[in-house]
């Protein structure tokens, strides 16, 4: 009961609460970027949809990682999961602040996005064991990289506040894969990782506009 408790009241602040990051919010300085100049209302909204989607993302991943960590019943293995999702609040910090200071707003569909995300995660868990939901972590991370890599490449290259964030987020997500892998992580099947990249191409094609 404790573990429901838990999963719901991490669920509503996912999706309905304000977030608060542990980490400062990367600066263009840090990651080697010049400073901010002003943007167009066209470059506004363009970088506002691309972070509206990488939010929709770490969405995705609090709900992934919160359905493994129901899932498991390895208490270390629970432990490694919900620290994991913890740092990823401070993507929805950063990415919730950017879009707002772009004038833009957060998905309209973030509870459905939520709610897809948990299914998968608890159903992967629970159908294959806990080496198969690392498994399912270490190929998310990897196209949440691709997919952030890409958006490095198509934001405007004056908005380096957006750009030092997502270089941020690329680099934690890169450090999760790995830490998944160390864990015991098996290597899924190429029909699964196709599937998985159907379903992000629907979520980041739709979040894009909604």
């Amino acid at each position: 009961m404790d573990a429901l408790l838990s999963a719901a009241d991490r669920a509503l602040r996912t999706v309905f609460a304000k977030h608060h990051a542990s980490r400062p919010t990367p600066e263009a300085s840090s990651a080697g970027l010049e400073l901010a100049v002003p943007l167009s209302d066209a470059q506004k909204q363009a970088s506002a949809a691309l972070m509206r989607v990488n939010h929709v993302g770490e969405v995705c991943a609090q709900a992934l990682y919160t359905a493994q960590a129901l899932a498991t019943r390895d208490a270390t293995l629970r432990a490694h999961l919900l620290a994991a999702s913890d740092e990823e609040t401070d993507h929805l910090a950063w990415t919730e602040e950017r879009i707002q200071a772009l004038g833009g707003r957060t998905s309209l569909l973030n509870p459905l996005w939520y709610l897809g995300a948990f299914g998968i995660g608890y159903a992967a868990a629970k159908l294959g064991g806990d080496r198969v939901s690392l498994g399912f972590v270490v190929e998310t991370e990897r196209q949440v990289e691709a997919h952030l890599q890409s958006h490095l490449e198509q934001l405007p290259a004056q908005d380096t506040a957006s750009r030092a964030i997502v270089a941020q987020m690329k680099a934690d997500e890169i450090k999760h894969a790995q830490e998944a892998s160390a864990a015991g992580a098996s290597e899924l099947p190429a029909p699964i990782k196709s599937l998985m990249r159907l379903a992000a191409k629907v979520m980041t094609t739709v979040a894009h506009r909604i």
